[in-house]
Parts: C-alpha cells; structure tokens; sequence
C-alpha cells in the first residue's frame, strides 16, 4: 500500500551530505519525493511510497550520513495528489 510522509529532521544535517545521501537511500527503496533545506537548518523530506520503505526511510533519517547530527525528526503521513517520478533535491 503506497502512502506519503512529510519529515522534518533538526540537528545538523545542511552542509553534511544529507539530502544528497537521502537521495540515494529513497532510490534504493522505491521511494519518490523530495529532500530540501529549510531556512531553519532544518531538513524537510517528502516521501511516497510502500509503507515499509518510509519505515526503512524513517530510520536512517533518525542516523543520516556519517557526518550528520540528528537531533530529532518529526514525521507525519499527508495525503498527496503530487506525482513524482523520482526523488529530488533542492
């Protein structure tokens, strides 16, 4: 069953290979969406895709890549009428 979740991630995660590193795992999963930074410092990744894969998706955003601090994510499940094709950074 396909679904879609916004996710926020804090900590230090711009500057540190995060959306580009987000990009790649979400390929590797199936997932589309996207991956931008925020003015904050903040990370926001939109996602569709199975279920199991935002969960898959969900943990390593909670790690990120090596040099990424997560402090905390949040995640809720939204309801798109967007289509992506692939997953994107910005």
């Amino acid at each position: 069953m396909s679904a879609a979740r916004r996710f926020i991630v804090k900590g230090r995660v711009q500057g540190v290979f995060f959306r580009e590193s987000t990009r790649r795992v979400a390929e590797s999963l199936g997932i589309t969406g996207h991956a931008i930074n925020l003015s904050n410092g903040d990370v926001e990744v939109f996602a569709c895709g199975e279920r199991a894969a935002l969960d898959k998706l969900a943990a390593y955003l909670a790690e990120g890549p090596t040099m990424a601090v997560v402090t905390g994510v949040s995640t809720e499940f939204v309801d798109s009428d967007d289509e992506y094709d692939r997953f994107v950074t910005g």
